[in-house]
């Protein structure tokens, strides 16, 4: 309270100079000299504006004074603050009035500098009563010292109004305060009401003894006093009496009238303001009832929201119901090819068969062909890849071809407009000779290749010459080769010496397919890992060349497939919308459309997911394809990027035997370009395990048992004694036996932990000194083998502390690992050039787009939830004059923030393992990042207009409707940016925790510090402090004349000031913003466990 009284004694003390002024000093000159001819009426308005004119110009003799300055944070701008309150220039009728009242010697009735200093020293010193002074004390106390009275000085005295020391004697003529101006209590002097104040002669209510409509009583024993005028002018608290009351307006102090229909009036108002149209308006109403306006907005609002979801959700659907069209037209027009060539090719053959009746000579020349198509299909058989392809082979496989096809074969599956010919070089060129830019020009084009293909393929298993085709066919584009051979490859992991792999020689290679298989446990996931570069909080030791060069895989990341062991796919996507996605992104960027369109359509029918391309892929809580088609769409993901090397973790399981062999023919079709391709598998069948080319097999403790050509793994075994029963599927008895499950013959001499050895020795590999106790070869194995063991077991004993240690030391290493990969720059040796920042920014903004429109029934019922929370408490908590709408403000950024952020956690926290997944293949974050930050920017502009749409037509404050919805904009921007944070930080449920905490501990911490300096600093950090200063500054500004001392006591109390609303703006996007950037980095560092 005092320091309300301080402040509301500062801007009193502003106001008041203004009748210390020189040009005040000579209204008492110009009193003596008229003092005959005041009643007379028509010189009365030339002595009214003579004592008018020397106060209208009140501010340019206090703009610059200390107590202008110090009541600066209260007061934005001075001179129209001061106007405000203090120009009577309208109408001068109370001025008037007191001048007939006094005969003219109000000079000497106003208050002098000193008095004013007096009177506001009982302010800054908290009394609630004025000291003694010359002119009240205990032995002289004239009426004027009593509330509403005020009395003259002797009219020989020459009074200084601008004396600051002295305090004259005024005692001479006391009587009631004029109508218009308020007299202390304690003090003999007057001063003018503001504008904004009913100021009128109190009256004596008889029954409570109280001068009404003020709070003052008679004094006792003085019968012959009356009621005077208005006593104090403070805050609405102190002195609300004084305020013009709601439902009516004061032109003047002295005049209050009712407001009038179709007009509201609020407290303290000069003038009647119309009421919007739509409203109703009753005769004194302090309100209009704008509840029309709020119902208005939020029905606009929805039925935009209706009109963007529903018509942009129509245009995909018929864009691709349209492509859906041009695909099938296409589709059939290439199947229709391919049925007129097969009759074509079957009237070639019966013209053929016809002409080898005739003469036999034609049989015996067609022989020299097949010997030589024999020979090159065995020396492809034994290709070695490192071996570049020669221009003589190439010219030789030219004209093999040219003998076995014929160009007239190749036309009739081409595409209608394009023809092939060869420059002066011996290059391929294209000549368009119509641009390919529709979807019916591209999908004949893809589909005419693709028959083309299934054409050369579909007799490779029935007919010698189908195999043939597709070992000389020289059109089959080869990609470039990574071949992966690795010497002595062990893994240990860091911070428990534990080894996962060891010891692991050979290599992959290209155009071949490898699977990798072993019990559980025995690191066929880590090896694939170590590989592609993935093994983190590792010590890799041992070497790894890539195309027999010590480069680092991730040079080759760009040109790189990693298929994990989980489905990680979008699942408010569709199937062919997650495919595209990867191949915009991951193609070159220089590929042509109908390029891509052709890889994207060769993937979708290698797969065998024609019929579910359109159909969403689906969640937990949303049925979509099956798992099988789940894990087929998985795959798919990174053959799409045309990949070089692709590593696949267990794509088979959970698929039934057609599946997976569909899959593995997709694969097979992927090592005819060149493709090194390595997976995990777990219980191949048999006819699955024929389909590879290549085996490594593992024990447990990521050992070799077996690194080889599929085709001689039962050989190498049945060497060893370990023969595979009859009807047994070999990769199912040869885990078993890793598994100890199957008892070995004796006669044999092998266990199955020798098998790990016996590669080694059958290799000639080095064998490690405690491995050797397996080995029958050497006799001092099994003492230094006990050796080793001792040790290892001493090493293996930690207390509970060590231990603790020992997995601390663990997960530090493995995060450090996942920050030193993240932010480790390669060179980059794939010869690939993907899209940049901006075409992969615009790829996530079509992609992220179409989630958030399947997602519209999650944003409706966001919006919904606003739409009550600002209902309620517009309704349960008015605009509080007294603070300016303080609380409800405070509840708002409460509700507003926890709403806003929980929503907001579902932009980064659903698809944490996609984005992973993404980023691990080379996808841009920052064009991540930015694209759900832009899409979330729609979000960002919405909810404060629907949440205002009920608080502010229910709450009614001064403050503008732009002014409200500007903060909330920047409150919902700046808890936007925290909730990413949290979200990517955080689990889900944490997150949720403290995105519905947050809100509530700092805007507690925000408003609760009068009485701690340190809560005053923290204060400063939290964003609701910025947000309620912002909307209280707001809804001040607009209380201005007899609200000039409530506002400055308001402000002062809270800390506030008038000048920092921009400041406020800033601070609130200057967090949003580097909560953002804290945020992005987040997702560079975090990465799971």
């Amino acid at each position: 309270m005092t320091g309300e009284k301080l402040f509301a004694a500062v801007a009193i003390a502003v106001v008041l100079q203004l009748l210390h002024s020189p040009e005040f000093v000579h209204c008492q000159v110009v009193g003596d000299e008229f003092s005959g001819q005041i009643n007379d009426t028509a010189f009365l308005p030339f002595v009214t504006q003579s004592v008018y004119s020397s106060l209208s110009n009140i501010t340019s003799t206090i703009l610059n004074s200390d107590v202008g300055n110090r009541a600066s944070f209260c007061v934005k701008d001075r001179e129209d603050d001061w106007d405000q309150a203090f120009n009577f220039s309208s109408n001068l009728d109370f001025l008037s009035s007191c001048i007939l009242k006094t005969n003219g010697d109000v000079s000497q009735r106003v208050c002098n500098a000193a008095e004013l200093k007096f009177y506001f020293g009982g302010f800054f010193s908290g009394d609630s009563y004025l000291k003694p002074n010359i002119n009240c004390n205990t032995t002289s106390r004239v009426s004027g010292c009593e509330p509403g009275w005020a009395c003259a000085t002797s009219p020989t005295e020459n009074t200084d109004m601008r004396d600051s020391k002295n305090i004259p004697s005024r005692t001479e003529n006391c009587q009631p305060c004029c109508e218009g101006f308020f007299c202390p209590n304690g003090l003999t002097c007057m001063i003018p009401c503001p504008l904004g104040a009913h100021c009128p002669t109190a009256t004596l209510d008889k029954a409570s003894g109280r001068c009404e409509p003020y709070s003052y009583q008679l004094p006792p024993g003085m019968p012959n006093h009356t009621c005077g005028g208005a006593n104090i002018w403070a805050d609405i608290r102190t002195s609300g009496e004084l305020f013009c009351s709601s439902g009516s307006y004061c032109p003047t102090s002295t005049q209050q009238l009712n407001c009038s229909k179709g007009n509201y009036c609020q407290r303290g108002s000069t003038s009647e303001k119309s009421c919007f149209k739509l409203t109703s308006c009753d005769r004194g109403s302090s309100t209009q009832n704008i509840h029309a306006y709020g119902a208005m907005l939020i029905a606009a609002i929805f039925t935009i929201l209706l009109i963007i979801y529903n018509c942009s959700d129509q245009i995909i659907t018929t864009r691709e119901r349209r492509h859906a069209k041009s695909r099938e037209a296409a589709a059939k027009h290439a199947k229709e090819k391919v049925k007129a060539h097969e009759r074509w090719k079957m009237a070639r053959e019966a013209a053929r068969k016809h002409a080898a009746q005739i003469s036999r000579t034609f049989s015996r020349k067609k022989m020299a062909p097949q010997t030589e198509e024999l020979s090159i299909l065995r020396q492809r058989d034994d290709v070695d890849f490192d071996d570049p392809v020669t221009s003589s082979s190439e010219e030789n496989r030219l004209e093999l071809r040219s003998q076995t096809f014929k160009n007239k074969d190749e036309d009739l599956y081409s595409y209608d407009h394009i023809v092939e010919s060869k420059d002066t070089n011996g290059k391929k060129k294209m000549q368009k000779e119509k641009q390919i830019h529709t979807h019916s020009q591209i999908f004949n084009y893809a589909y005419g290749q693709i028959e083309k293909e299934k054409a050369m393929q579909e007799n490779q298993n029935l007919t010698f010459s189908g195999v043939i085709s597709m070992a000389v066919n020289t059109e089959t584009r080869k990609r470039p080769k990574i071949e992966i051979s690795f010497r002595d490859l062990t893994l240990t992991l860091k911070g428990k010496d534990k080894h996962l792999l060891r010891c692991v020689t050979g290599k992959i290679m290209p155009g071949r397919i490898t699977a990798v298989m072993g019990p559980s446990g025995a690191g066929k996931t880590t090896f694939l890992s170590a590989l592609a570069g993935k093994a983190h909080g590792c010590r890799i030791t041992g070497s790894i060349l890539i195309n027999g060069k010590p480069d680092s895989i991730h040079s080759y990341k760009k040109i790189i497939g990693f298929v994990p062991q989980d489905d990680i796919v979008h699942g408010n996507l569709t199937v062919e919308e997650n495919l595209w996605f990867s191949a915009k992104c991951r193609l070159p960027a220089r590929m042509l459309k109908q390029d891509r369109v052709l890889v994207v359509e060769r993937v979708i029918e290698s797969l065998g997911l024609q019929a579910v391309r359109g159909s969403i892929v689906g969640t937990v809580e949303k049925r979509g394809i099956s798992g099988g088609q789940r894990k087929r769409v998985n795959v798919g993901l990174e053959m799409v990027m045309e990949p070089s090397l692709l590593i696949l973790d267990e794509p088979t399981s959970g698929l039934d035997s057609s599946s997976s062999q569909l899959l593995l023919r997709a694969l097979r079709r992927e090592t005819l370009e060149g493709v090194n391709v390595s997976m995990v598998v777990h219980q191949p069948s048999y006819s699955l395990f024929q389909m590879f080319d290549d085996l490594v097999l593992l024990a447990k403790g990521g050992l070799t048992v077996y690194h080889g050509p599929v085709r001689k793994v039962e050989e190498y075994f049945s060497g060893l004694g370990i023969n595979v029963p009859d009807r047994v599927n070999p990769p199912d008895y040869f885990i078993d036996v890793l598994e100890g499950m199957i008892k070995l013959n004796t006669s044999s001499g092998v266990s199955y932990e020798q098998l790990p050895v016996r590669w080694m020795l059958h290799k000639g590999y080095h064998v490690p000194p405690d491995m050797r106790r397996n080995a029958a070869m050497f006799p001092e194995g099994q003492s230094s083998g006990n050796e080793v063991n001792d040790n290892e077991g001493a090493i293996e004993e930690h207390s509970f502390a060590g231990e603790i240690w020992q997995d601390v030391k663990s997960n530090v290493e493995v995060r450090r690992d996942i920050i030193r990969h993240n932010f480790l720059r390669t060179k980059d040796l794939s010869n690939r050039t993907t899209p940049g920042l901006l075409m992969q920014y615009r790829y996530f903004l079509g992609r992220i787009a179409k989630q958030r429109l399947r997602e519209s029934r999650l944003q409706l019922v966001d919006y919904l939830i606003l739409l009550l929370a600002g209902a309620c408490l517009g309704s349960i908590i008015k605009s509080n004059e007294e603070t300016f709408g303080a609380p409800g403000y405070t509840y708002s950024i409460i509700a507003v923030s926890l709403l806003c952020k929980v929503a907001a956690l579902r932009t980064f926290s659903l698809d944490k393992l996609q984005y992973w997944r993404e980023r691990s293949s080379g996808i841009s974050s920052l064009a991540h990042f930015l694209a759900k930050d832009t899409i979330d920017h729609f979000n960002t502009a919405i909810k404060p207009a629907v949440y205002l749409s009920m608080f502010y037509f229910f709450s009614y404050p001064r403050s503008s409707f732009a002014e409200n919805y500007t903060v909330l904009l920047c409150l919902v921007y700046c808890v936007t940016g925290i909730a990413y944070m949290l979200a990517i930080f955080l689990d889900p449920g944490p997150s949720q925790l403290f995105a519905v905490l947050l809100p509530v501990v700092l805007t507690l911490v925000s408003t609760q510090t009068r009485d701690s300096e340190f809560l005053k600093n923290v204060s400063k950090l939290c964003y609701p402090k910025w947000a309620l200063e912002a909307f209280v500054i707001a809804n001040a500004n607009r209380y201005s004349g007899v609200w000039l001392i409530t506002r400055c006591g308001a402000l002062y109390r809270f800390g506030y000031n008038v000048h920092d609303w921009g400041l406020c703006i800033f601070i609130l996007i200057m967090i949003g913003v580097a909560s953002r950037i804290s945020a992005f980095f987040g997702m560079l560092i975090v990465h799971k466990r």
